[in-house]
């Protein structure tokens, strides 16, 4: 909250959220929100109806205050993940919404507007990327005529949600929210930078798209500290991630910020200081 700004924002703005949802609303957006939430995390009993308190009608409330926020952007598939993840961790409704308008409305602009002129653009330069890098990739993907859009698009637009661990992935949206879509760059380089004798074995389009899928399953994704740790130090990065000791409070005057790992882990009934990321605030960001 404090490092993405959203806490700032919502300060500023008391009773803003309540408004949006008290306000006038439009159809079609409500319409195409409803289809959408019997198909949002189906396997994860706390989404389900006979739920109590079903979490339905908090992804619906967030989903319609933001529509109606942004309306720009309205609604698109897949923020309706993004905002069942931050109501999971957060278990606070408007503070889901006030992460969502970080995600964005600032972080990601333009990834979930009608054109995805943003989402559309970062995939171009992943492929750019990847011909610098991983040159050997770049071009059996392009003698097979494979469109990096058909790999990776969920990648980008469910911030690997439902792609990698759970543990994994709430590690990637801290230096998310404190860097910015560089981290999507560094994950997406990291997995095919390390899979690439996998990859490189495909003999055609099916199995190019089929290597994809495999690669990002498996340990090296699983044991999150040490996927962290390797695509920071892969690219070049210092060290942001570090255990605290087992007094650190989880706020210092606002000089710590508290990782989303860390809260969710806290909330679950685990020790925080077992698993406590931080990234301090006076800590430069680097450059990619």
């Amino acid at each position: 909250m404090i490092v993405s700004g959203a806490q700032t924002n919502m300060e500023q703005n008391p009773g803003y959220y309540h408004r949006l949802l008290e306000g006038e609303k439009n159809d079609k957006l409500i319409e195409a929100i409803k289809t959408d939430m019997n198909r949002t995390f189906p396997d994860n009993v706390k989404f389900r109806k006979t739920a109590d308190p079903c979490l339905q009608h908090t992804l619906y409330n967030v989903l319609v205050a933001y529509g109606h926020h942004n309306k720009a952007v309205g609604y698109c598939q897949g923020m309706n993940f993004i905002a069942g993840y931050l109501i999971l961790i957060t278990k606070n409704e408007e503070e889901s919404f006030w992460l969502l308008d970080a995600l964005i409305g600032r972080i990601l602009p333009d990834y979930y507007s009608p054109a995805m002129l943003g989402l559309k653009t970062d995939q171009e330069v992943l492929g750019e990327l990847v011909k610098m890098k991983v040159p050997a990739v770049a071009e059996l993907m392009e003698r097979h005529g494979v469109m990096w859009t058909l790999v990776v698009s969920r990648w980008f637009i469910c911030l690997f949600i439902d792609i990698l661990p759970v543990e994994t992935v709430l590690r990637i949206w801290d230096c998310l929210f404190y860097e910015g879509s560089k981290i999507i760059f560094r994950v997406a380089l990291t997995l095919i930078k390390q899979h690439q004798a996998f990859i490189l074995e495909a003999t055609n389009f099916p199995d190019i798209c089929d290597k994809f899928k495999q690669i990002t399953k498996g340990a090296f994704v699983t044991e999150c500290h040490s996927f962290m740790q390797h695509l920071l130090q892969a690219a070049g990065l210092p060290r942001l991630y570090s255990r605290v000791d087992e007094d650190a409070p989880l706020l210092q005057g606002g000089q710590t910020a508290v990782s989303i790992f860390t809260v969710w882990m806290s909330k679950q009934g685990f020790q925080a200081s077992e698993n406590y990321v931080r990234i301090p605030a006076c800590c430069p960001k680097p450059e990619f």
